[in-house]
Parts: C-alpha cells; structure tokens; sequence
C-alpha cells in the first residue's frame, strides 16, 4: 500500500535558523531518502518551491480564478512530501518516526485513496 510521508514547517522556519543547520537538514534527510532507498520502500519524493512561488485555481461561479499564493494564511506550510511503500499504517508510522523532518515540524502519513483503516 502506498503512503504520503507530507512534510510541513512555519512558514518563517528557514529563516530561523543558520545556513549550516540548513544544510545539515538537507544533509539528514537526503541519508534518510536513501536509508528508505535501500530498503525498498522509498516510490517518489518532492522537494517544494517556497510558498511565495505557489499559483492557485479556485472555481468561483462559472469561471476559473487564478492568484498568486496559496489559498490562505496558514500556521504550517507544506515544504515537501515522500510516496513509501508499506505493508500498512504501522510500517509506514515506523518510517516516519526515524526521519529527521519531524525534528522540525509535522509529518503526516496519509494512505492512498481506497486504502483499509
């Protein structure tokens, strides 16, 4: 069954913290992608653009807006997302504990649409 390993942080969190401690994170989570690499779990991953570079389409009435931004002001922003392989909710709970991400915001585990609970 597939899960979405959602990584999200204030939207600020990067500039409150060093250049060194940046890369450091980047350093953590590229040995956690391989760790998930080569253990055969690891389908896909994204690292996001900024939020500011965010377009969105809403439908209002009969026509299609398109705006600059996300939809509104969040407390957490989503910066990026893996797509792991498990055999259920437990497995891919254990591989979220053991990645560095959630040192520094929220991790949510989503299942595919259709999946069991």
């Amino acid at each position: 069954m597939l899960y979405a390993l959602l990584f999200y942080n204030a939207p600020n969190a990067l500039q409150l913290i060093s250049q060194a401690e940046r890369d450091n994170g980047l350093a953590e989570m590229g040995a956690w992608r391989d760790e998930l690499v080569r253990a055969g779990v690891f389908r896909s991953g994204l690292r996001l653009a900024p939020v500011e570079a965010a377009t969105s389409l809403r439908h209002d009435g009969g026509t299609v807006l398109v705006t600059d931004g996300p939809f509104a002001d969040t407390k957490e922003m989503l910066g990026g997302l893996f797509v792991i392989e498990c055999a259920d909710l437990d497995e891919a709970l254990g591989w979220a504990r053991r990645g560095p991400a959630v040192k520094w915001g929220t991790v949510e585990v989503r299942p595919e649409f259709g999946a069991p609970r």
